[in-house]
C-alpha cells in the first residue's frame, strides 16, 4: 500500500478492486468484496490513492477527514490572512463550517457593517493551510456550490522573489455556459528571470454538472510536469517550467463579476462542500519540501 489513510477499502477487498481479481479459495474475501461492490456501486467513485508507479506517504499538515464541529485551527485559517476576498464579495469567517464529516464554504447574499470600501452585498469564503507545500500528490472529494459565486482549490504564495500559483480548479456551478467547464490554470506573477505576469490555462468539460453531487478532483505536481485529475483520469498535463515555490493550499469561494458574473440573489446561500483532502509525496524525492507556518503574502 502506498501510505493511505483511512476511510479506504478494507483488507481483504483490495485484490478484488485493485487487481481486478478475488481469491477464490478465501470465502472471507469474496464476501468482503461482495459486500463492498455493492457499496462501490451506491456511493461512487471511492478512490484514495495516489497514483500507481510510485511509493508515496502521506502530508498530515495538508490532509484532512473533516471530522467533528470545526475546522483544525493547527492547519488551517478560516480565511485568508492577507487578502480579504474579490470584490464585491468579503471572505466571513462565519461562512466556513465543519458539520456532517464535510468542510462548507458558503456564499450569502449579506451586507456586514463597516466592511473596507469595494465590499458589500454579498460574503463568501475562503480556507487557507498554515503549511505550504511543493511537490505532491493533492486530492479532494467535494460537490461545488450551485452558484456564480466560485467554487475554487489552488495554490499559491507570494515573496519578493516569487509569485506564482497553481489553479487545480475555478468552478461556476450555475448558467449554462460555465456549469460543467473546469477551469484550470498556472500562473507566474513574479519570479527572478519573470518580470509580468503571464499564465498557461485550460478548461475540461465535464459529462456532468459539477454542482449536482461530489466527485473526486487532484492535482500531482512535481518537478517535471504537472498533472490534473478528475475522478481518476488525467485531464491535462503541463510541462512544469517555473512552479518551484513551496505554495499555501486554497479552498475558497469568490464573486467573479468579470468572469462568471455576479450570483444570481435568489441561488444564495449556497454552498460549496468538501467531503477531504488527502494529500501524499513520494518517498525519497529531496526536492519535495513541507513548510509549517502561515503566508505573510498580500493575498
Amino acid at each position: 500500500m502506498n501510505g493511505v489513510p483511512e476511510k479506504i477499502l478494507p483488507d481483504g477487498c483490495c485484490s478484488l478492486f485493485r487487481d481486478g481479481r478475488a481469491e477464490l479459495g478465501k470465502p472471507d474475501g469474496i464476501l468482503r468484496c461482495a459486500i463492498l461492490f455493492v457499496i462501490v456501486c451506491q456511493t461512487g467513485n471511492l478512490r484514495a490513492d495516489p497514483p500507481p508507479g510510485s511509493q508515496w506517504e502521506p502530508i498530515p499538515e495538508v490532509t484532512d477527514e473533516f471530522a467533528g464541529d470545526k475546522l483544525d485551527s493547527a492547519k488551517w485559517f478560516d480565511h485568508n490572512p492577507g487578502w480579504k476576498g474579490r470584490e464585491p464579495g468579503f471572505f466571513s469567517p462565519d461562512n466556513v463550517s465543519v458539520s456532517d464529516g464535510k468542510l462548507h464554504l458558503t456564499a450569502r447574499v449579506e451586507n456586514l457593517k463597516d466592511l473596507p470600501a469595494g465590499y458589500h452585498t454579498f460574503t463568501t469564503a475562503a480556507v487557507k493551510s498554515r503549511a505550504k507545500v511543493k511537490y505532491g500528490y493533492f486530492e479532494i472529494k467535494c460537490r461545488p456550490m450551485k452558484s456564480k459565486a466560485s467554487s475554487a482549490f489552488w495554490f499559491y504564495d507570494i515573496t519578493n522573489e516569487e509569485w506564482t500559483e497553481i489553479d487545480v480548479f475555478e468552478i461556476c456551478g450555475a448558467g449554462d455556459k460555465w456549469k460543467n467547464t473546469y477551469n484550470m490554470n498556472a500562473h507566474v506573477f513574479h519570479t527572478p528571470t519573470d518580470g509580468t505576469h503571464w499564465s498557461k490555462g485550460d478548461t475540461w468539460k465535464a459529462p456532468f454538472d459539477f454542482a449536482d453531487g461530489f466527485h473526486v478532483y487532484a492535482l500531482e505536481w512535481d518537478k517535471e510536469i504537472i498533472k490534473w485529475w478528475v475522478d481518476g483520469k488525467v485531464v491535462r498535463e503541463l510541462k512544469n517550467t517555473h512552479w518551484h515555490q513551496p505554495l499555501n493550499m486554497n479552498f475558497d469561494s469568490e464573486t467573479m463579476p468579470e468572469w462568471f458574473g455576479l450570483p444570481e440573489k435568489e441561488s444564495l446561500p449556497s454552498t460549496f462542500s468538501i467531503e477531504y483532502v488527502r494529500s501524499w509525496k513520494r518517498i525519497g524525492n529531496p526536492q519535495q519540501s513541507t513548510q509549517g507556518g502561515g503566508s505573510k503574502a498580500t493575498r
